[in-house]
């Protein structure tokens, strides 16, 4: 109305959890919560409450969010709570992440504040796990 250009205007694409602009990918609300397993071929961002097993393409969890459930995904940024295993190629831990479960990966990155509480297992293609212990991070190790 005020603009002189005649273009229209176009709302910004959404960026999906890798990254890639106009990917597809499912949102999960922070006042939803759903009980029952999830499986996605797209990125998934979970803000809710999932209770039950997730298997998708890349998982983002945000730092309210609750899984309570066994996560499958290439890539995840975990930032809440997760009762469960995890298996991940590509894994981030945000400081805000309480994660009770095992957790096997190729590449993973734990950052200072967050919480594990179960076995890390490296995985390296169809390999035998390279490190296989038990950790217990914690704040005051920060």
């Amino acid at each position: 109305m005020f603009s002189k250009s005649s273009k229209p205007q176009r709302p910004a694409s959404p960026v999906s959890a890798t990254g890639a602009r106009n990917t597809p990918f499912s949102l999960i609300g922070g006042d939803v919560s759903i009980t029952g397993d999830l499986s996605a071929s797209v990125d998934l961002h979970i803000d809710g409450t999932v209770r039950g097993d997730i298997r998708c393409a890349a998982l983002v969890q945000g730092p309210d969010s609750r899984i309570i459930g066994h996560v499958t995904a290439s890539s995840a940024r975990l930032a809440g709570l997760v009762d469960g295993s995890i298996t991940a190629e590509e894994l981030t831990v945000e400081n805000s992440a309480r994660i009770t479960g095992d957790v096997t990966y190729k590449r993973i990155s734990i950052e200072a504040g967050s919480r594990i509480d179960g076995r890390l297992t490296h995985r390296d293609g169809e390999e035998s796990p390279a490190a296989d212990l038990k950790l217990i991070a914690s704040d005051s190790a920060a």
